[in-house]
Parts: C-alpha cells; structure tokens; sequence
C-alpha cells in the first residue's frame, strides 16, 4: 500500500481496500461465469484490522453462491508487513455479482460444482443471506 491511499496517520482508507476487494470479486465471477458482470450489492464488510503503508494486500475470492444471473463472491483480504512474517486477515465481506449478456441484461450462471462439506455449508449460508435479501425487496 502507498502513500497516496493513507490518511496523515498512515492508515489505508477503507475505499481503497473496498476498491481492490470489488476488483477481486469481478474477476472471480467473470471467470466463473465467462461473461461480464456488474456488482449488485457488498454485504457485511468487516474490517478486522487496520492496514498500513507499505503493508502487502493479498485478495483472494470465492465463488460461493449462484442462483440464477447472481453469484455471491466472498472476499478475503489478508494483510502482510514485509518487515515481518507471517499474514494475518484484516476484511472479509460478500459481493453479489450479476452475470450480463452482450446487451447488458441479466443472463444464467452455471451450477455451482459442490465437493465439501464446507462448500456445502457456504453455499447454504449463502442461499439463506439470498433469501434474507430478496425478503427485504
């Protein structure tokens, strides 16, 4: 992280890692469903701890959820100090991507592939934070 996305105390605005995190979550759902897509809402963003100039951020994502255009990412964003060892994790939240064909409509995901149980317990929390969602519409 540079200087130009801190504050005077040297902390890393909160946007700037919202913007990496929403960078993540496209590629992964672009990737999984070969089309472009657009982010339709973040959800529970938890900021776990602060992160500084000069720290290394890494973003990994997920696929956890698909319904029919929608696919929930998970984003997690580990923080690294390069002067020491060892990663730990500063956010995590939920991105729900809408898969859009050429003419920027709403178009089918593919089926979510399901291995593990902690796949298969993702994909159901993420089914049910779908519902608690669609209920609020």
């Amino acid at each position: 992280m540079m200087p130009h996305q801190a504050n005077v105390a040297g902390n890393i605005h909160g946007g700037e890692i919202i913007k990496l995190m929403d960078s993540t979550a496209y590629a992964t759902a672009r990737r999984y469903a070969r089309t472009n897509v657009v982010t339709a809402r973040v959800d529970e963003v938890e900021f776990h701890l602060p992160i500084f100039i000069g720290d290394l951020v890494i973003c990994t994502a997920q696929v956890v959820y698909v319904g029919n255009s929608s696919m929930e990412i998970v984003v997690i964003v580990e923080v690294e100090d390069l002067e020491t060892e060892g990663k730990k994790r500063a956010l995590t939240a939920f991105f729900t991507m809408i898969a859009l064909d050429k003419k920027g409509r709403p178009t089918k995901v593919p089926e979510l592939t399901l291995e593990t149980e902690e796949e298969k317990r993702a994909f159901e929390e993420g089914r049910l934070r779908y519902e608690r969602h669609k209920h609020k519409k």
